[in-house]
């Protein structure tokens, strides 16, 4: 069973997507998880950009970490957002009480 420490200092080597330093251990808050799949929260010191992470991490082998956007990503993540989005991000945000786990309640 991987432990918290564990999984913050095995993430602690992916680079932000922003401007590709790394994250620093201390600025990787573990949300929670799910078995092998772990939801973190990242800040990069250098940028001050944040973000959030779902990554699979499984006893005895190493995670694949991906960074890098493809270009079919990038188009679809380059939508602008409006107010429509706006709106329904605040009425989550308003109603949300922090249990990421209930979010995939089977």
């Amino acid at each position: 069973m991987m432990d918290e420490k564990f999984v913050r200092k095995l993430l602690s080597n992916m680079k932000c997507g922003i401007c590709g330093c790394q994250y620093e251990s201390s600025n990787i808050k573990i949300l929670g998880h799910r078995e092998d799949l772990w939801f973190l929260s990242v800040f990069c010191v250098s940028c001050k950009s944040q973000g959030l992470v779902a990554a699979v991490v499984k006893d005895g082998k190493a995670p694949e970490i991906l960074t890098e956007l493809s270009e079919d990503e990038r188009r679809r993540l380059s939508i602008p957002v409006n107010s429509d989005d706006l709106i329904d991000m605040y009425g989550f945000l308003r109603d949300f009480n922090g249990d990421f786990s209930s979010l995939f309640a089977e």
